[in-house]
């Protein structure tokens, strides 16, 4: 799908370009001066995609190693949405965050580390105990082959776990394929190995999946998922009634109180299920079954975020959005937080803790809340996002 809009991301300037395979076979989405794409191709069936978008030039090729005036990696690092979204808690190294993705990734441990030192976040290695990568039985060891796209998406995720809950352990769980029928598996294996928080960066439309709705139903267990890249739609697992859906913004500095504004990112997933009921604590009229949004958090590439992480040749310094950068920074707060989980129901019990999203839209739906940020609950940002860890 290809969209127009309008921007620039100034940062984008300074960068280089890696070299990779012919990048015209996946549409570009341009915004100003400013080249995204997903890494995950399209899919049929009951298989998913995943939400990442990364940086390229104009010829589809992922810009790489770029570096801000001060010489960091551009995009947003730890400080800055550590600061955005007012987060000071490190979280507890008794506290599990589980990545869930397909295929594998051969050099994510030492991406994972050479993101974490970059910033000054502490040492998270299997020698340590704060590090586990697993196939989807929890098994250390018998990984699925690499899939580049699904090695970049498990990069960005472990990244924005990081971010947010430096001080917890992560998991990656490596399911033997994007269908359902694997990642449903590597979904229960995180559970039962003692998650507090699952993040779940993919998606696929809802119809067909009822079977599978039961492998995100997980009480007292964080569930959170993308709610999608295509704008106006609803994608599952973000419809499950027993999720948290994270949407996206743009994300960018101001001189306001807070020192960052937000808007909605065009390309966040929202919508009414067909599917799903809604959960006793949404109290929007606009749909009879389950709303998508809850919560969100920066997605647009156009305020990208920094990710270390693999490419067609070896790894770089990567410039990434999308909702799959939404939905593990959301993970990894959970995880901060550490506190009772009631599936989605926490930040709708804490709307003080959330910054109101009111501007913005992600598609045509008559001007209503579903597609249009507004004061309160709108479909593409959800109630808003996170001021603290207090909401969830």
């Amino acid at each position: 799908m290809r969209r127009v809009v309008f921007g620039l991301l100034s940062f984008i300037a300074a960068g280089s370009v890696a070299p990779g395979a012919n990048a015209q076979a996946i549409p570009l989405d341009r915004f100003g001066n400013v080249y995204h794409k997903p890494v995950c191709g399209q899919v049929v069936g009951k298989v998913a995609r995943c939400h990442a978008h990364i940086v390229t030039d104009a010829s589809g090729r992922p810009v790489a190693n770029a570096r801000s005036a001060a010489g960091t990696p551009s995009g947003y690092g730890p400080g800055d949405l550590r600061a955005a979204y007012g987060i000071s808690a490190a979280g507890s190294a008794s506290t599990i965050v589980a990545i869930v993705d397909a295929y594998g990734y051969t050099n994510a441990e030492r991406d994972l580390a050479a993101y974490r030192a970059q910033y000054g976040l502490p040492p998270c290695t299997t020698a340590n105990g704060c590090f586990k990568k697993l196939n989807q039985d929890g098994v250390q060891g018998s990984y699925p082959a690499q899939n580049t796209g699904w090695a970049q998406e498990s990069a960005l995720d472990l990244d924005m776990a990081s971010t947010m809950c430096p001080n917890c352990k992560l998991y990656l769980i490596e399911a033997n394929s994007s269908s359902f029928s694997n990642l449903i598996v590597a979904e229960n294996t995180a559970v039962v190995l003692g998650a507090h928080a699952v993040s779940n960066s993919y998606g696929a439309p809802e119809s067909g999946t009822a079977t599978l709705e039961k492998a995100y139903n997980h009480p007292g267990v964080a569930i959170t998922a993308s709610t999608g890249d295509n704008g106006y739609e609803v994608q599952f697992p973000a419809s499950s009634p027993h999720v948290t859906a994270v949407g996206g913004t743009s994300l960018k500095r101001a001189s306001n109180a807070r020192g960052w504004s937000e808007s909605v990112w065009s390309g966040a997933g929202s919508g009414c299920s067909t599917i799903y009921a809604k959960p006793s604590w949404q109290q929007d009229t606009g749909c009879l079954k389950r709303t998508v949004a809850d919560v969100s958090a920066v997605a647009d590439p156009n305020t990208a975020v920094a990710v270390y992480g693999p490419t067609s040749t070896g790894s770089a310094w990567l410039l990434f959005g999308g909702t799959s950068v939404a939905a593990p920074l959301i993970a990894g707060i959970y995880g901060a937080n550490g506190g009772a989980v009631r599936y989605g129901y926490n930040p709708y019990a804490h709307l003080s803790s959330l910054f109101d999203v009111r501007t913005g839209s992600n598609g045509s739906c008559g001007g209503s809340y579903l597609c249009t940020g507004t004061r309160g609950y709108d479909g593409p940002s959800g109630l808003g996002t996170p001021n603290g860890i207090g909401a969830f």
